[in-house]
């Protein structure tokens, strides 16, 4: 699963790609490691603005129905194969985004147990890229505070990330550069995403 990903880039390359302003500059997020167990408000793009990055949305979906925050370590990343079923999500599948990353992370079990492990990093065909994701509004009942969040979809592995991530086997749908479009279109069939699509990643041990 993709737990950690990596946003390096600076606002104006980041926003000359994507063709979109960052709407609170002040927030936008460059980081070497993204631990999605922090919830950071990552970069993202909406469908409902495609031409506004978004900064205000933290990694880990709460659901609307959700009575706490509590779900967020069970919802960073969303099944494609499931979405369509899970209670998580099955509510949202046209509230789509493209969340914007410079590479991320896995790690191959290098035991059953995975005692013993290699990290890896794995980049997208360009530098800069984009994963699918679903976003979702959650009101806290405690505070009445509005919580934007976000999840990561997942397939498949294909059969570099097969490799690497031998115990669970699944991999980030990172999009293509030119179905990033398509992804945003919520009428767009969400099953065109799951594996066999994919688009080619580089990995390196660390």
């Amino acid at each position: 699963m993709c737990f950690y990903m990596q946003q390096k880039d600076p606002k104006p390359k980041v926003e000359k790609r994507f063709q979109a302003k960052v709407n609170q500059p002040d927030f936008f997020l460059q980081a070497d490691v993204i631990n999605g167990f922090e919830y950071k408000a990552s970069p993202i793009i909406l469908n409902s603005n495609p031409q506004i990055i978004e900064t205000s949305y933290s990694w880990g979906l709460i659901p609307h129905w959700a009575k706490d925050s509590e779900i967020r370590d069970h919802t960073l990343n969303a099944r494609i194969e499931t979405i369509t079923e899970k209670p998580s999500y099955k509510d949202i599948t046209t509230l789509r985004c493209l969340v914007i990353a410079t590479a991320f992370y896995e790690w191959h079990w290098n035991d059953p147990k995975g005692k013993s492990k290699q990290k890896y990093i794995i980049y997208g065909e360009d530098d800069l890229f984009a994963i699918a994701g679903l976003y979702s509004h959650w009101v806290d009942p405690q505070t009445g505070d509005l919580v934007n969040t976000f999840t990561i979809l997942t397939t498949q592995a294909n059969a570099t990330m097969a490799y690497i991530h031998n115990h669970k086997q699944r991999m980030p749908i990172v999009l293509k550069k030119h179905d990033e479009s398509a992804w945003l279109d919520s009428h767009h069939p969400i099953e065109d995403f799951a594996f066999p699509y994919e688009s080619k990643l580089v990995a390196f041990p660390m």
